[in-house]
């Protein structure tokens, strides 16, 4: 047996047994995979944050970028996208300003309170559809890129939505409740006073149906 036909029997010998291990491990179910982690705190900080709405949201996303080749030939790649993000909108309490009047009484003017944002977006992201064209790939950059837009135009809908009127009302009355149970007026700006009003009047007419039915219970008994 000559140099060359050994080389050949070898060669022939291992690609058996790669192939026969191959299909030993798709009989079985069997797969090695190995996965690392490494998690960096990066930093803390101390927030005065409170959420006041959240809602559900679902997203169909479409990517498609096209390309030429030799500024002939269209070698379009797309992908599809299908989103489910939790939103949290709410108000960060370290932009409000507010004040005490200087002759002690027991009054908070509130002098600026901020606009509603959305305080986190947690979403779950599947990929469907994806097809690369024949040179022009998806990169781990694209991937990054399709869901940065896709979360920003998750931000764009929620901040369209009815969460950050709900958010206001709820802060306003929650506001409201807390200085009156400690005996303090609150004073908020003239836009945002006439929105408490509005909340107060509505509150206590869906009181009255109550206290009348409650009424009328003890009475009877």
């Amino acid at each position: 047996m000559d140099f060359l036909t050994t080389v050949l029997l070898l060669l022939v010998g291992a690609g058996g047994g790669v192939a026969l291990a191959n299909a030993l491990r798709k009989r079985t179910g069997i797969t090695n995979v190995r996965t690392d982690s490494v998690i960096l705190l990066e930093r803390i900080e101390k927030v005065f944050k409170v959420v006041m709405a959240e809602g559900y949201f679902s997203e169909i996303y479409n990517y498609q970028d096209q390309k030429k080749i030799l500024y002939l030939l269209n070698d379009p790649k797309k992908a599809m996208v299908i989103a489910r993000s939790k939103v949290l909108v709410g108000f960060d309490f370290a932009k409000v300003r507010f004040r005490a009047p200087d002759n002690g009484d027991k009054k908070l003017i509130i002098e600026s309170f901020p606009e509603p944002e959305v305080l986190s977006i947690d979403t779950d992201y599947k990929f469907y559809d994806i097809q690369a064209g024949i040179l022009n790939h998806f990169s781990g950059d694209d991937y990054t890129q399709i869901l940065d837009e896709a979360k920003r135009a998750m931000n764009e809908r929620a901040m369209q939505s009815d969460l950050p009127k709900i958010a206001n009302n709820q802060i306003q009355y929650m506001m409201y409740q807390l200085a009156s149970s400690m005996g303090w007026q609150l004073q908020l700006p003239e836009a945002d006073q006439q929105k408490l009003e509005a909340l107060k009047a509505q509150a206590e007419a869906e009181a009255q149906p109550a206290k009348w039915l409650n009424a009328g219970n003890q009475s009877e008994s």
